[in-house]
């Protein structure tokens, strides 16, 4: 009796020990899974900067007499592209859906650069108050949008890490897509290169 009582001490305490294991565990990875939403709101905030400003500055560039119609244009498609994108949270999950979305922001991106190179021919534009501020207020935009796009990687590696850990690993697989791999911002295609300056 007293071996059998024994026995099934060790077991409810071994039980215990494991299920405490558990939820330390579920409690981190959840934590982590926060951030790394945390971090996507702020990543999405900043692109929504950007795209509340396009408008802006295209409408004060129409403005401009001779002014290329196919530069603004490609700037208000690539704007309407990006609205059209559906975003949830799926999309942290899924590698594929992540870089389409990325590549429609990086065309947006794209296409406020040539805007902006296109100015330069048009120098009664750029002399504009109204443009100066729409500009400084795009650089800052950009740069915040850099920045917080290397918080989300940052926050979607320690997410990885610790998911990818044995014995974690075990533990978030049988969560299934609950706690699956978070996708990573990656540089443009030809970003390896650096840019030719010709004076």
């Amino acid at each position: 009796m007293g071996l059998g009582l024994g026995c099934l001490a060790v077991v409810v305490i071994g039980l215990l020990i494991l299920g405490t294991w558990g939820v330390g565990r579920y409690n981190s990875l959840v934590s982590l899974d926060q951030k790394v939403r945390a971090q996507w709101a702020q990543v999405e905030n900043a692109y929504q900067r950007r795209a509340d400003l396009v408008p802006n500055l295209v409408e004060t560039v129409k403005g401009a007499a001779g002014f290329e119609q196919q530069t603004y244009t490609a700037v208000a498609e690539a704007r309407a592209k990006v609205g059209q994108m559906r975003l949830d949270e799926s999309l942290l999950n899924n590698a594929e859906a992540f870089a389409k979305f990325q590549a429609v922001q990086d065309e947006l991106g794209s296409a406020i650069s040539r805007l902006l190179v296109a100015v330069e021919n048009y120098p009664d534009l750029k002399a504009t108050q109204n443009f100066r501020d729409l500009q400084v207020q795009l650089e800052g935009t950009e740069n915040r949008i850099t920045v917080e796009r290397q918080r989300f990687n940052e926050s979607a590696q320690a997410f990885n890490t610790k998911r990818m850990s044995f014995p974690t690993v075990l533990f978030a697989g049988f969560f299934g897509s609950r706690f699956a791999e978070k996708a990573y911002f990656k540089a443009q295609a030809g970003a390896e290169t650096a840019p030719k300056v010709k004076f």
